[in-house]
Parts: C-alpha cells; structure tokens; sequence
C-alpha cells in the first residue's frame, strides 16, 4: 500500500484522536456528558479528539478549510477536512465497543481521502481516490453477494429526528422480509467501512450528517461498490439520507427504498 501525503496526515491524526479517546474509555465513569440536543451527546473526549485532529492538520495544512462535527467550519482553501472525532458517542458514553474516527478529505466537492478507524479493535480503513481501500494495508473489496435475500444489511435508527420514522419502518420491515438479517451497530462511519470491507453487504439509514458519510462512501466507491441518496444520485452528503452497497445488491435496496418514499424524501 502506497500511502499518499494528505492520507498519511489523516492517518496520524486518527491515531493521535484514538489515543485520547482509549485512555478515556478506562474511565468512563468521570465523563462529563453534555446533550447538544435530544439525544445528541458530547463529551469532553469528542472535543479532545477532535482538537487532536485539527491540530495535526493544521500543523501540516494551515490554509485547509476544515468541517467538522464540534467546531463546526472553519475557512480555508484548496481542500476540506471532514471529520468526525467519535462517532458513535452514545455507545461509547455507555461502555459499548463500537466506535470510530472518521476523517475525509475533499477538493472541489469529490472526495479524495479518507480514514475511518475502530480504536477498540486498532483497525484502520484507508482510502485515496483511484487507489482502491484497505484495512490494515489489506487491499479490501465489497462482498461478492449478489440477492438481495442472501445479503445482510446495516443501518440506523432514527433517534434525533422523527418526522420519517414511518418511512423507516415500513423500510425496515420490508428489508426484514427480503433479506438476510439487518443490523443497527450504532456508528454510521464504522457500518459504511464494513460494506467497503464485505461485512455487511448494504446499508441504509436518513438523516446523517456529512461527517457520518464522507470518509465510509469513498471506502465504498475505492472498493467498487456504490453510493448514493434516495434517488439513486451523489447528493447524499447534501441530503443525509444514504443508501449504499455491492453492486448487484446497491440496485434492489434502491428500488425498495424507493417505494416508500414520501414525497419529501423523493425530493
């Protein structure tokens, strides 16, 4: 593996957010724990890591604009930063081991890097654009399933924001009936590496934030499999709403989505 400048700068700010945020899982128990909204949390640790993160970029990039999930967007030039230094904080507040690092780099709105890393398991999915994905170094593709019956599926509950909670179920509960099984891990960034990785073999989920997305969809695209939003275009870091998979599965996942869109979601 052939590690590109940019992607080993975001690969050493993984490491040094990952460190930060092991040593606080030892004691989870002195958190401070802050609700930005309803059941949206931060800690002190997402804030940590995440000034781990910028520092490290800026050091290198001063004049990079950055996206960020707690400081929000800073000016800058030439490239973004999109980062998310915890996803999946509610697990992690809770003693739940599944969560990650997600940092994307892009330049003129096409995604050109991207890190996502499970601190509690040290694995490190890496991406540059045309130079394929990698977990550890292990050159990584989407899974070989090809039914959309025989395929298991990752997503997300709604959990912030309601409004299309019966949109979702009525998805759910008709990929519960045409595939193999769903799984609702808690970390939209870790779900995302684990179809580029071939674990799951689709993933849905409404209303996420670009730095939830942007690192996971180049995974997925480096390791041949598909992104998009619910209607079949690229605008789902715009829109929130992802859907994503293997090819021969990324079409009828689509198309069963599709058929309880509400006029809103078809937008």
């Amino acid at each position: 593996m052939i590690v590109h400048p940019t992607l080993n700068i975001a690969i050493k700010a993984a490491r040094r957010a990952a460190a930060i945020i092991n040593r606080a899982a030892l004691q989870l128990e002195r958190l401070t724990i802050e609700a930005k909204a309803f059941n949206d949390f931060v800690t002190e640790v997402d804030r940590s890591a995440e000034e781990a993160i910028i520092e490290t970029i800026r050091e290198v990039y001063p004049e990079h604009a950055i996206l960020a999930e707690e400081s929000g967007a800073l000016a800058g030039e030439g490239f973004e930063w999109i980062i998310d230094p915890l996803d999946g904080t509610t697990n992690f507040i809770h003693g739940v081991p599944q969560y990650a690092i997600s940092i994307a780099v892009r330049k003129d709105g096409i995604l050109e890097h991207a890190v996502v890393f499970d601190p509690v398991r040290n694995e490190l999915f890496a991406a540059s654009r045309g130079s394929g994905a990698y977990l550890n170094e292990r050159r990584i593709r989407v899974s070989r399933t090809v039914k959309l019956h025989q395929a298991l599926i990752g997503t997300g509950f709604p959990f912030r924001e309601f409004r299309h909670i019966d949109t979702y179920l009525a998805i759910f509960r008709d990929l519960a009936q045409k595939t193999a099984g769903i799984r609702r891990p808690g970390a939209a960034a870790l779900d995302l590496a684990y179809v580029a990785a071939g674990r799951f073999d689709g993933f849905w989920e409404f209303g996420l934030q670009p730095w939830d997305m942007a690192a996971g969809a180049l995974l997925i695209l480096e390791a041949g499999g598909l992104v998009s939003d619910l209607s079949g275009e690229g605008g789902f870091l715009e829109s929130g709403n992802v859907v994503a998979g293997t090819p021969k599965v990324f079409v009828p996942l689509l198309g069963v989505v599709r058929e309880h869109l509400t006029p809103e979601l078809s937008r």
